[in-house]
């Protein structure tokens, strides 16, 4: 199976997030798209989330009724700070027949080297780095350092490309805050259960 690992803290997950996963997975090729909520992401340390069961059921809300997407809860069950060759290292394990996906925004592809292990990431999974319309082109001339030339190679022919989509999970937040509409940003079922739970006011 050709297997997408998709993480995040996902505080809330909205469209930008399900397009992306959507457009890997159709350019890609991949039979599944796992989402993985973060316990306590590495580079978002002292920022206040959500609670992990709140973003767990949103996601769920989300991705109900599109089967090749799944919501998987590893990375908070295992609680701690969540790095990724840690999540990547127990997949292989687990899943050792499957191809492994890590599905990444341009601008983490561009950060990678500075990550926990980027060189035993590279190796269990293939970085897919995502690009939109106004992301400047993709720079793999750092990756030198963590990968092989065969596997940079690998990288730049699974590079996706996605439609602009002008939201994030910060603006979402900010406008609940203020009291603004977040319609057609994330899911309807999403937005009521932000509603229903009193979250980021």
């Amino acid at each position: 199976m050709r297997l997408g690992l998709f993480g995040g803290s996902f505080d809330p997950v909205h469209y930008g997030h399900l397009l992306l996963a959507e457009c890997c997975r159709a350019q890609c090729g991949l039979d599944r798209v796992w989402f993985l909520p973060a316990a306590n992401p590495p580079h978002k340390k002292g920022q206040q989330l959500s609670p992990a069961e709140q973003r767990v059921a949103m996601l769920r809300l989300a991705t109900a009724g599109h089967e090749p997407f799944e919501v998987n809860t590893h990375e908070i069950d295992r609680g701690g700070t969540s790095y990724t060759v840690d999540t990547l290292r127990h997949f292989h394990e687990m899943h050792g027949d499957d191809e492994l996906f890590l599905l990444v925004g341009a601008d983490m592809l561009a950060d990678l080297p500075n990550w926990r292990e980027a060189d035993e990431i590279c190796r269990l999974a293939l970085p897919v780095a995502v690009r939109r319309p106004s992301s400047a082109k993709l720079n793999f001339d750092g990756l030198d350092s963590i990968a092989s030339a065969e596997r940079i190679n690998q990288i730049r022919a699974h590079q996706v490309e996605m439609p602009e989509i002008g939201t994030s999970s910060t603006e979402l937040r900010s406008r609940v805050a203020a009291g603004r509409s977040i319609r057609f940003q994330t899911p309807r079922a999403v937005e009521e259960y932000i509603r229903m739970h009193g979250l980021y006011r």
